[in-house]
């Protein structure tokens, strides 16, 4: 922010004084031309809500504390022209990722940094038209049920959720202490202990279908543990990883492939012949063949082998849908 060390100069010097100080004198303290001095005014009523007063009488200015609630402080969050600019294009990328979720409360914190953004010469409002989110895979959830679970993992109680599953289609009531709000590809997890299977868990937020906070506070797991079953195997299924997957990549596939980070304790290596392979390690091979599956021929599954088999499989049936045309 411009001139941010002269703001709290003429904060300090306002601060301490109980009579009022001529401009000439607050020229002379901030180092500053008339102009600068009353553009720094200006800002600090307009933005920063600072109760500066001109007494006419005694050529000065001062703060008004007599009709202040309390002594005049100045606010903690300072940002530069290109911080809002860029806090604005982060909002609206918050307010497409949570459509409808806090919508009066993102639309108010809009305003305000807008209204800062104006002050600065030279730097223009995004437009937000030049901002493209596509969310492919994104799944519609309820709003009311994603915000009483975040209520319930910030305020540690435990929850009862109704949950349908998708892959067995079949509904369940359970008690749950959330641990970790996920957000993956496009849509809200939950990760939590639950108490009818008495393991941790992954709870699709737009899977479940009714949710209750119970007073019971929740059982909280361990940062290691939980990183250890959540985050150690390929994609969002848990547990510990049990086998590493070794892909080869086509040399023209690779310059993509390369780039991404597909798990944190992945290892890669160029081969001689220009193609690029990538070991990773797994638990659940259904994420992950999906994965691969989309690369079609530009991949080569190397290991293990019922990895390879599963990839056959699945080629093989596709086979069968398109052969015959």
């Amino acid at each position: 922010m411009q001139h941010i060390d002269k703001i709290f100069k003429l904060h300090n010097t306002l601060r301490d004084r109980r009579t009022p100080i001529t401009g000439k004198a607050l020229q002379e303290k901030l180092e500053c031309s008339r102009a600068t001095r009353d553009r720094i005014i200006k800002y600090m009523r307009e933005m920063l809500d600072a109760p500066i007063v001109y007494d006419k009488n005694r050529n000065g200015f001062y703060y008004d504390h007599d009709h202040a609630q309390h002594p005049y402080e100045l606010p903690g969050l300072w940002f530069n022209a290109q911080e809002l600019q860029a806090l604005l294009a982060c909002q609206h990328l918050l307010a497409n990722v949570s459509a409808g979720i806090l919508q009066d409360d993102i639309v108010q914190l809009q305003n305000r940094l807008e209204k800062l953004l104006r002050l600065n010469n030279g730097v223009a409002k995004p437009d937000f038209d030049k901002i493209k989110i596509l969310n492919q895979a994104n799944r519609r959830s309820d709003d009311n049920i994603f915000l009483k679970v975040a209520a319930a993992l910030f305020n540690g109680k435990r929850l009862r959720i109704g949950y349908h599953a998708r892959g067995d289609n079949q509904h369940s009531q359970r008690d749950i202490s959330p641990q970790t709000l996920v957000r993956y590809r496009d849509n809200w997890y939950m990760d939590a202990w639950c108490h009818l299977r008495g393991q941790l868990r992954s709870f699709a937020i737009d899977r479940i279908v009714s949710v209750l906070e119970l007073d019971q506070s929740s059982d909280l797991i361990d940062t290691e543990q939980l990183q250890q079953h959540f985050a150690s195997s390929y994609g969002i299924f848990s547990g510990s990883a049990k086998h590493l997957a070794v892909l080869k990549f086509s040399a023209s596939r690779s310059r993509w492939v390369s780039d991404e980070n597909w798990h944190p304790e992945q290892q890669s290596q160029w081969l001689d012949d220009g193609r690029y392979q990538l070991s990773i390690p797994f638990n659940d091979h259904r994420e992950l063949l999906m994965d691969i599956l989309k690369h079609g021929s530009e991949v080569e599954v190397v290991a293990p082998g019922f990895l390879v088999e599963a990839v056959r499989e699945q080629v093989a049936a596709m086979g069968k849908i398109y052969g015959d045309r």
